[in-house]
């Protein structure tokens, strides 16, 4: 699969495999067929256990500060289902979109599964870490007001989802 570039430069693109993880090699050809340049570029389509940890830490950055304030507390009081519900897809929508730009932009068509899987893993491992803290410093009571709680950690959820997924950008 040759493409022509500016002037008569062509290039083709390979992904392979090289010691577990995947790597885009992108060749240069002059105009004669000869090779000018290979450029390995690593393709980060797959979501590996290096990932989860930093989407914990990237979760947890945001997650402490937010959560132990008296504002998101009240929030999950007074705010409506409807808002709450609104904030979840909101922070699906932010994450879908980073994530698709950083990761999945031209290599969408084949791989739409580890996207998913990785914008679902990133907003449940957030979800995950920030319901931990909240349950530790005893404002999310999910055995006493569910909905309390889960109002309380969808909300601390937004913001630390984001970080979560530009902390997996890290490499």
């Amino acid at each position: 699969m040759l493409k022509k570039m500016k002037g008569k430069l062509e290039t083709k693109r390979k992904i392979i495999r090289v010691d577990g993880r995947l790597r885009e090699i992108i060749t240069v050809f002059d105009n004669k067929g000869k090779i000018l340049q290979k450029i390995i570029n690593p393709v980060m389509i797959e979501f590996y256990p290096r990932d989860i940890v930093q989407v914990i830490v990237g979760a947890t950055l945001l997650a402490i500060p937010v959560a132990f304030t008296e504002e998101t507390w009240k929030l999950g009081e007074s705010l409506p289902f409807f808002n709450i519900f609104l904030l979840f897809i909101l922070s699906l929508c932010f994450i879908s979109s980073f994530v698709y730009y950083n990761y999945y932009r031209k290599k969408f068509k084949n791989n739409w599964k580890e996207y998913v899987k990785r914008v679902v893993s990133t907003y449940l491992i957030s979800f995950i870490v920030v319901t931990s803290i909240l349950v530790i410093i005893d404002k999310a009571p999910w055995f006493t007001n569910w909905s309390l709680a889960l109002n309380r950690s969808i909300i601390v959820t937004f913001p630390a989802s984001m970080s979560a997924a530009i902390a997996d950008t890290v490499k």
